[in-house]
């Protein structure tokens, strides 16, 4: 199945997976938003690695507001998991459901860092690549998830242990919910072709040790944080039983 330039297969997924497109050299209503290749980059004031007009920091910000996080590192995780199951969202969704994926370098990704979740991106320019495991993860984690990752190390101190925690889970969820979609819709090889790619995908290098996938059900070596932040909890693929204890 060819992509098409709305990559309509995506909208019956919901929010979670669509993605916003635009006709070729036409600036659409994301012209005057930042490029994921630009939040990624170092600020130009290399003293103050959170500027202000920083995309990356106006996310963190938003998130740790929305969540009265004590830390900042709170909001870089949680940023950063939502971005990330995004990502997977579309690409692992366009393998199962077209049989290729489009290329989604940073460049032609414009994001909305002040936007709600699940986070918005808009394309510029859709271009099929083969929709195997090994073209998945040079499209999201050579592209994006280890320029983000070192972003926010770089900013937050973040653990890299953490944010490949983070990527092993939203890619879980993310197989898992397209599996359950496509069991309520009579698309059972939209599924398998799901569970194969992720099951390759989580031998790649990057997500080898972020957890143990057994079946459907990731359990994560790391944690998000998220218990951190007032009325938090654990998630369902924490290495933790029950919240560490964060007094002093």
């Amino acid at each position: 199945m060819t992509l098409d330039p709305d990559l309509a297969a995506l909208r019956p997924l919901g929010g979670f997976f669509a993605l916003h497109t635009q006709a070729e050299g036409s600036p659409g209503p994301a012209g005057v938003l930042p490029t994921l290749a630009r939040a990624y980059r170092e600020p130009a004031d290399s003293a103050s690695p959170r500027a202000p007009d920083d995309p990356l920091t106006s996310r963190v910000r938003a998130v740790v507001r929305a969540l009265r996080a004590p830390e900042d590192r709170i909001g870089a995780s949680v940023a950063h998991q939502g971005l990330a199951a995004r990502l997977w969202s579309v690409a692992l969704g366009c393998a199962a459901l077209y049989g290729s994926v489009p290329d989604l370098a940073p460049e032609l990704l414009r994001w909305d860092p002040d936007g709600s979740a699940p986070d918005d991106l808009w394309l510029t320019r859709v271009r099929a690549r083969p929709g195997n495991a090994a073209t998945v993860a040079q499209v999201v984690v050579d592209a994006h998830l280890e320029p983000l990752c070192a972003a926010l190390r770089a900013r937050y101190r973040v653990a890299e242990g953490l944010l490949r925690g983070n990527a092993g889970s939203a890619l879980a969820s993310t197989a898992r919910l397209l599996e359950q979609w496509a069991g309520a819709h009579g698309r059972p090889e939209v599924a398998a072709r799901a569970r194969g790619l992720t099951a390759d995908l989580f031998a790649h290098p990057y997500l080898a040790d972020a957890g143990v996938l057994t079946g459907a059900a990731f359990r994560r070596r790391s944690c998000c944080l998220y218990y951190r932040a007032p009325g938090g909890g654990l998630c369902g693929d924490c290495c933790f039983t029950r919240p560490p204890c964060t007094s002093a």
